[in-house]
């Protein structure tokens, strides 16, 4: 794991900003079919995991594998995009773009946002962390405009002025190097490679 990424979330977890894990590993079906031996390597208690595998046959199988994990392991969980399967492992929800789809939410709901329509979507659809992105170069999307750390810093400003009790979190090719760019309004950041390099 990126140790640079590790020490910032130590430090934001150490400066009490709310129950929120400052470290998320985001799943991807494609580029690492079997997540669960980098899930069982995640900090206790200073992570939380975004499962995805969208379109894995196996989905709800290893969701369930994963939701066993992360409680023993003290990791929060949110599902991306399905609400009965979120329902079903007892986790919190992922909204992509702010996109609500369901009437009743769990006390965790996170969203992404790539701009400021999604990040206002977001926060009106109850989301308490939105992760904004991409801040910087990822291989998950290769070739898509990114932010920087300047365009970064102006959605954050714009979701602190509006959001509530919703918080900002980095997500796009994140590592330890680049999270001083982004000021005290971070106080979350989303990433897999830096916590799997091999990936």
């Amino acid at each position: 794991m990126d140790a640079g990424l590790l020490a910032w979330g130590r430090r934001v977890k150490q400066r009490g900003r709310g129950k929120i894990p400052p470290l998320w590993f985001f799943t991807d079906a494609a580029r690492l079919p079997d997540p669960l031996p980098v899930i069982a390597a995640l900090p206790r208690g200073l992570c939380g995991v975004v499962f995805r595998h969208d379109a894995a046959p196996n989905r709800k199988a290893l969701g369930r594998q994963i939701a066993s994990l992360c409680r023993v392991r003290r990791l929060a969980l949110v599902v991306a995009g399905d609400a009965r399967l979120a329902a079903c492992l007892h986790a919190g929800l992922h909204l992509r773009a702010g996109r609500r789809g369901v009437q009743k939410l769990p006390p965790l709901v996170t969203s992404s946002a790539h701009n400021p329509a999604e990040l206002l979507r977001g926060r009106r659809a109850g989301a308490k962390l939105l992760f904004i992105s991409p801040v910087y170069v990822t291989k998950s999307h290769g070739g898509a405009p990114v932010l920087g750390a300047a365009g970064w810093r102006r959605l954050a400003r714009l979701a602190a002025q509006t959001a509530g009790q919703t918080s900002s979190a980095a997500l796009g090719g994140i590592s330890g190097r680049g999270m001083r760019a982004l000021g005290p309004d971070c106080a979350a950041a989303g990433a897999m490679e830096a916590f799997f390099p091999a990936l």
